[in-house]
Order: C-alpha cells, then sequence, then structure tokens
C-alpha cells in the first residue's frame, strides 16, 4: 500500500492531483459563488479550504521560503500598527488575506508539472463559468448577476463587482492563452474569457489584459502569442458585437442576437485555429471594422468609451491628505476611509481608494508599503527561478495583469483574487525539493512466524 492514493486524486489519464491542490481550487470556486468571498461567511469558507490545504502541504515538513518569511512580516507590522491604535481585531482580514496567498502559493508548489497543467485546466474552467454567467447577465438582464452603471448594464457574475469580475477574467485569459497551444478546448476557454471579460465594460480589465499581453509575448514569444491569441480575440469581438446592443439599458436587450453571436464566435474561433495566418489577419480586420461601420458604439457605449472617473479622483486626492498626514505608520488597517467634494457639489464617502498600493499607504504607511514590495519581490524572485515552459509564462503574465489591475480597484480585500494569485505563483515556481527519505525499517517475519 503506497501513499499515493491517500494523498492525491487519480484520474484515468494518470495525473495524479494532490488534496492540497484540490482544496485550493474549491476555495476559488466556494469564493467565486459566495460573492468573491468579500463577506463573511465567503471569507470564513474560502480561509478554512486555504488552511485546510497548508495542514496537508505541511505534512511534507517543507523548509520555510522567502515569500512566506515576507509575507509573515507584512502580518506582524499590520497587527503592530492595529495594536497602536488598541484595535487589534481590526488587522484580522489583513492578517488572513496575506496569510492566504502565503499558504496558497505554499501548497500549490508542492505540485509537479502534470499536476500544475491539470490545476490550471481546472482553473480556467472555473474562469469560463464565471465569464457565462456575466455574458448571461447582461443578455437576460439578471439584477443579481450584472450592475447597472452609466445607462449600461454591465456584467458582474456571482462576484457582484464588475471589475473583480474582469480581474479574474483578465488573469485567466492570459493564462489560458498560453496553455491551448492547438488545443481546441482551451483556445474555446480562451474565447469564452475575453467575452465574459468585454461584457464587464471594464476599462482597467482591458488595459491589464493588453499588459499581460505584452508580458505574455515577452515570456512566451511574440509569434506563438500572436497565433494563439488571434482566433479567440475575433471569435470575442463578434460576440461583443452582437452583445452591444444589449448594455443600454435604456433599450431592450437582444438575446437573440447575443446568442447567436456567441455561437458564431466560438464557431470562428475554432475555424480559425486551424487556418493560415494571413487568413487570421483578414479576418481580424474584418471583424473590427464591420461593427465600427454597422454599429453605433459611441452611442451605445456612451460613459464608458472615457478615461475620467470623478469619484476616484477625489478619493485619491482624500487618500494623499492622509498620507501627507500619517507618512511613516499610517491610518491604520481598516482605517482608511475618504471624503470628498463631488463635481456635483455634494459629500461624498468611500471605503476603498481604488488602488490598493495607495491603499496599504494610507492604512499601513510606508513601512507598510515597503514591506509589500518586499512580498513582490520575494514572488518576482520564486517566479524567476520557476522559469521554464508555457505553462509558467502564462501564469506570470496572469499575475502581471492582477498587479496592473490592483493600481485601479481594491482587488486584495476580495479572497477570490488573493487565492487566485496565491495559486498562480505557486504554479510559476520551482517544484519544491522532495523532502528526506525516512529510513524505514520493515519488519521481516521470522521463521518462526512464518509458521
Amino acid at each position: 500500500m503506497g501513499g499515493t492514493s491517500l494523498d492525491r486524486v487519480v484520474p484515468r489519464d494518470g495525473v495524479a492531483l494532490p488534496h492540497a491542490v484540490l482544496l485550493l481550487l474549491a476555495a476559488i470556486a466556494a469564493a467565486v459563488v459566495a460573492q468573491g468571498g468579500y463577506y463573511l461567511p465567503g471569507r470564513l469558507l474560502a480561509g478554512v479550504l486555504v488552511a485546510a490545504a497548508l495542514v496537508l502541504a505541511l505534512r511534507d515538513r517543507p523548509a520555510l521560503e522567502p515569500l512566506s518569511v515576507t509575507c509573515a512580516a507584512l502580518a506582524a507590522w499590520a497587527v503592530l500598527r492595529a495594536a497602536l491604535d488598541g484595535a487589534v481585531a481590526e488587522s484580522l482580514p489583513t492578517v488572513a488575506a496575506i496569510g492566504c496567498l502565503a499558504a496558497t502559493a505554499f501548497a500549490a508548489r508542492r505540485a509537479d508539472a502534470r499536476q500544475r497543467e491539470l490545476a490550471a485546466s481546472a482553473l480556467v474552467g472555473v474562469g469560463v463559468l464565471v465569464a457565462l454567467t456575466g455574458w448571461a447577465a447582461v443578455v437576460w438582464r439578471i439584477p443579481s448577476w450584472s450592475v447597472v452603471a452609466d445607462g449600461l448594464a454591465r456584467a458582474a457574475s456571482t462576484l457582484t463587482y464588475p471589475n473583480a469580475a474582469a480581474a479574474l477574467l483578465a488573469a485567466l485569459a492570459a493564462l489560458a492563452l498560453a496553455l491551448h497551444q492547438g488545443s481546441l478546448p482551451h483556445a474555446g476557454a480562451s474565447y469564452a474569457l475575453l467575452v465574459g471579460l468585454g461584457a464587464t465594460l471594464s476599462r482597467a480589465g482591458l488595459l491589464a489584459l493588453l499588459v499581460g499581453l505584452v508580458a505574455l509575448s515577452v515570456l512566451n514569444g511574440v509569434r506563438r502569442t500572436l497565433r494563439q491569441a488571434g482566433p479567440p480575440v475575433v471569435g470575442a469581438l463578434i460576440a461583443l458585437g452582437t452583445l452591444a446592443p444589449s448594455f443600454p439599458t435604456a433599450e431592450p436587450a437582444q438575446p437573440v442576437l447575443a446568442v447567436a453571436g456567441l455561437v458564431v464566435g466560438l464557431a470562428v474561433t475554432l475555424v480559425l485555429h486551424r487556418v493560415k495566418p494571413v487568413f487570421r489577419l483578414i479576418a481580424f480586420a474584418v471583424t473590427v471594422l464591420v461593427p465600427l461601420l454597422v454599429l453605433d458604439v459611441g452611442r451605445l457605449l456612451e460613459g464608458r468609451i472615457s478615461t475620467s472617473s470623478p469619484d476616484r479622483t477625489g478619493a485619491t486626492g482624500a487618500a494623499l491628505e492622509q498620507v501627507a498626514a500619517r507618512p511613516l505608520a499610517g491610518v491604520g488597517p481598516g482605517r482608511g476611509w475618504f471624503v470628498f467634494t463631488a463635481p456635483t457639489g455634494e459629500h461624498r464617502v468611500m471605503r476603498y481608494v481604488h488602488n490598493e498600493y495607495l491603499q496599504v499607504l494610507v492604512e499601513l504607511g510606508a513601512i507598510g508599503l515597503g514591506l509589500v514590495l518586499l512580498v513582490l519581490v520575494a514572488v518576482a524572485v520564486a517566479v524567476r527561478r520557476g522559469r521554464a515552459g508555457s505553462l509558467w509564462a502564462g501564469a506570470a503574465a496572469a499575475l502581471v495583469v492582477l498587479l496592473v489591475h490592483s493600481g485601479f480597484d481594491f482587488l486584495w480585500h476580495l479572497p477570490v483574487i488573493v487565492v487566485t494569485a496565491g495559486l498562480l505563483v505557486g504554479l510559476a515556481s520551482p517544484p519544491a525539493p522532495e523532502p528526506a527519505a525516512a529510513t524505514v525499517a520493515e519488519s521481516v517475519p521470522t521463521a518462526e512466524e512464518n509458521t
């Protein structure tokens, strides 16, 4: 009797997926369903699953890793900073988020190359479900899965926040594009993720994806990235072109047109996946030009074709004032509220500044931001050492997407993003060293015992 059957689930193809990784995937799926894990029940469920994965990973008695050390230092500072105000409990959400990141990366490193491929595919599958529910929310105007802003229905899926859904989908799109390498299912998954991302109408999500694709081109090769991204992008443009009339809430949705576009877009993606690059280029030009000529995109998406955001600008100004008042130690974890006057003259209050780096600077000061940078350096070092293959390139590019998008939204306050980031770090890191084999003296039955 070996230990494999106890530690892993073995599918028919022979790839053994460790139970710790299964628990991490379950934590991400649970957080997706529980509104990104933002509220306490979802936060607790995701945290318990990650903690269980950590316990399983610790059974191998692995060595301490730089990421774990830097995360511990950041968590310790958060507790100390809160203690200075006599409110240690206010540091618990911050400590939990840091712990989830470190624990997830720690546990995911225990997977070997084939297990990582399977885990990455499962993660992409979760993203596809998020993408399709978000798309459906726009088409059928499902209130709990969509948000109306600027007169437009925006996909939010079960995460209930469009920009959080966009961050997750953009990161997983970068991962999926690196994975498919001739695989039609992965090409279809990339297409679905891009459609879901477009349905969120997130400007930050689109920007982060573009930066992630640049990173993927550098890490995985420009020609390979263009070859793999071309068909899903063309298909997604078709699907989004037919979805565009359903965005304005002042007009009735067009479900028949949207469904037809989704099917045609998928078919085009799969067909282009098999044709020569020149035909892909022609298809791309056509799918870009036709919607511009046929659809009044400026009217349909009015309010989103802009880089202005008065509320975020006001919150940023208020945040900088707090930084100036307490630059070194910050105001304390969980105490970063931002009050400002809107252009209309109204007084506004925002809980988040929509920039995680600035949020850390406000709450934990320059010390906290410096420790965050050390965590990011530890992540970069681990990822650099794991350099090998397309999966590594996709995971690294997905991390770039999340880091860029974190400058525009409060992503680190959502367990689904934190655990996904930790899993991506683990997938991109070098495999953990095998524990030293213990010498076990086997009991050999004697002749007397046999008789």
